[in-house]
């Protein structure tokens, strides 16, 4: 199917359903176990690191966008990590999250911004002299550098969570 070819209404139904039941999952309190924090970043550098080995070495203007979009995401990360409400129970140190609306709106909008670059970058992907596959990497690093950090800075505010609470009962 080419770029012009009609597209069937799953192409749109499918990710907006998939939105759907992201912001229902994120919208309730979850047990916080930070010890398994890391799982999910580690292999989504394993998985994005395989992904690009397995391509030609890019030019370095395509470097550069990889290093923007890691950045991008990566502050886009840390900004919905610190708005994840995280709680502590005092008694037994457990902890629960949270995401907050803002964050879920961000993800939204990322979603929304994701979609429509896929599309425009399918498109013009010979007119800016990259591949559609390095307009596929450049998102795919974009949603690494989100969850990477997302997870860190929930990870590390966790951490002063329960030792300021262990500290208050000692």
């Amino acid at each position: 199917m080419g770029p012009g070819a009609p597209q069937g209404p799953w192409t749109y139904l499918l990710p907006l359903a998939l939105i759907a039941v992201a912001i229902i999952r994120n919208a309730r309190t979850r047990t916080l176990r930070v010890e398994r924090l890391w799982i999910s970043p580690v292999l989504l550098l394993a998985l994005s690191g395989l992904m690009l080995s397995q391509q030609t070495p890019p030019g370095p203007a395509v470097i550069a966008l990889y290093v923007a979009a890691l950045a991008l995401g990566a502050l886009a990360g840390w900004w919905r990590g610190r708005l994840t409400h995280i709680t502590v129970d005092r008694e037994t140190h457990a902890l629960t999250s949270k995401a907050s609306p803002a964050g879920m709106l961000l993800i939204l909008g990322l979603f929304a911004l994701r979609y429509g670059l896929r599309s425009f970058g399918g498109v013009t992907a010979g007119l800016l002299h990259v591949s559609v596959l390095q307009v596929t990497d450049t998102l795919m690093l974009l949603a690494v550098g989100l969850v990477c950090v997302q997870r860190l800075e929930m990870a590390i505010r966790a951490t002063r969570l329960v030792n300021a609470a262990r500290a208050n009962r000692l």
